[in-house]
């Protein structure tokens, strides 16, 4: 306790014995010690982040990059000339990352640091457009993409280009590479694979769509980039599945986005875009910032930020390095599998990504199968109710009569975290078995269940889900 208070004294002081201000501006001063535990009581109602399976966000970061962050807390990263070695730092990371990704010259290729995947996304559409622009392209542009995270409606709404997304159809949770000629004309400035998708956590064929893009220009002459949004798999596939083709490795991925506070370790905050060469990336856009007597290069949406995320993600590059990485994540993989097993032992949900490193990201979907007296809805209400929280919604528009859940596994989730849900799904199973909150539905028992540290194992029992909710309407359509 800092100065000087008793702690058992500090319940009984003034600033505390009211209610904390609400509405408007507070008038008095009260005691820090006093301040800081009205706030740290109040966020005890918070979610425990560690549990949270539906955010694909850093939750966990060791010593080191906590005293780092501390030790930056005060460092303005725009402030080039005043922290030139942050900025030195950042260029450093943008150049391994680069090379991670399989640029032709990761020295000479131009990148940036940003507040997360979705700023680096827009940041990628903008450069899209420009190249667009600078090859004459007129009237409205447009990118094509299927089920895709809300950051490119934004961008779509925010820039006036028009978004083209690609209906789910049949068994087609993803953009296919045949659905792709249909939707392309002239005014595409390009089309956007996610690479871990937000929805199930699979990843959509970047080569394929590649391919298809090739045949097309063959056929029409229309030459078609790709920009990948690999929010999450950025920092997975290099090191789990290296001989999965998706990155500069393909000469139509003119750039790529990804969230170094998702899977690339960082704390909240960090986001990268990475251009295949400086070309890809227009003059136009970038302004030049004058430190230690050198010029920089700087291409963002936000001005002033912290740089403890850049200075944490550098740490995290060369403590982990390639073997690191992989040991990371594929420890996460593992966890994720374990996971999968588990559910599918129960009997009564159909997986759609079971955490396969070549398939996806970190994460394990799921859909019920059969008929039963509850809903998804109704089961991650009941998870949530032992700290678990995990998401339930429906796809999106064209498949938004089906409801699945998703659990995002990161750093610092175990097998015995893995066996710890588990137990508690069964717990919530037989609850919902006894005390059904969905009464919509024709009765079906949901049968007995077991858990072990091994496996899930079903006594009996089918499912069904009830859709509940409605995802929003798709907002492209194909050219006529």
């Amino acid at each position: 306790m800092t100065g000087g208070l008793d702690p058992d004294d500090l319940y009984a002081m003034p600033g505390i014995k009211r209610p904390a201000p609400h509405q408007g501006f507070p008038e008095r001063e009260i005691f820090p010690d006093v301040a800081y535990q009205i706030v740290h009581d109040e966020l005890m109602l918070d979610g425990v982040s560690r549990m949270n399976l539906a955010t694909f966000c850093t939750t966990w970061v060791d010593d080191q990059a906590r005293r780092l962050m501390n030790e930056s807390l005060d460092k303005n990263i725009v402030d080039k000339d005043e922290y030139p070695q942050t900025a030195e730092l950042e260029k450093r990371a943008v150049r391994m990352i680069a090379d991670l990704w399989h640029s032709p010259d990761p020295a000479a290729t131009l990148g940036t640091s940003t507040t997360g995947s979705s700023e680096a996304a827009m940041l990628g559409g903008l450069a899209a457009k420009w190249r667009w622009r600078k090859r004459g392209g007129t009237g409205t542009p447009n990118f094509v993409c299927g089920p895709v995270q809300v950051c490119w409606e934004k961008f779509a709404r925010y820039f006036d280009v028009e978004i083209r997304q690609i209906p789910l159809r049949g068994d087609r949770l993803t953009m296919h590479p045949d659905d792709i000629a249909d939707y392309c004309d002239e005014n595409t400035i390009m089309v956007v694979p996610t690479f871990g998708q937000t929805f199930t956590g699979v990843y959509e064929d970047v080569a394929g769509i590649h391919q298809a893009l090739d045949d097309l220009e063959e056929k029409t002459g229309l030459n078609i980039p790709i920009h990948v949004d690999a929010a999450s798999g950025g920092f997975l596939a290099p090191f789990c599945a290296p001989d999965l083709v998706w990155d500069f490795r393909l000469p139509r991925v003119k750039s790529i986005n990804a969230s170094g506070h998702k899977t690339g370790l960082a704390p909240l905050g960090a986001g990268w875009a990475i251009w295949r060469t400086a070309q890809d990336l227009p003059k136009e856009l970038i302004f030049n910032v004058d430190y230690l007597g050198g010029s920089m290069a700087t291409f963002n949406l936000n001005f002033s930020r912290p740089g403890g995320q850049v200075i944490t993600q550098y740490y995290d590059f060369i403590r982990l390095g390639r073997t690191g990485y992989g040991r990371v994540q594929n420890a996460i993989y593992a966890a994720a599998q374990h996971l999968a097993a588990g559910l599918a032992g129960l009997g009564l949900f159909e997986l759609i990504h079971d955490g396969d490193p070549k398939r996806g990201i970190t994460a394990v979907s799921w859909k019920l199968k059969g008929e039963q007296v509850f809903n998804l809805y109704d089961f991650s209400d009941r998870l949530r109710a032992r700290g678990w929280l995990i998401a339930a919604y429906p796809l999106p528009a064209d498949r938004d009569d089906e409801t699945i859940m998703r659990t995002v596994l990161r750093h610092g989730f175990t097998l015995d975290m893995a066996d710890m849900l588990l137990a508690d799904m069964v717990r919530c199973l037989k609850q919902l078995k006894a005390h059904p909150l969905t009464t919509s539905l024709t009765s079906a028992e949901a049968g007995g269940f077991t858990h072990n540290a091994k496996a899930a194992v079903p006594l009996s029992g089918d499912g069904d889900a009830d859709t509940n909710g409605k995802a929003k309407s798709g907002a492209g359509k194909a050219k006529s």
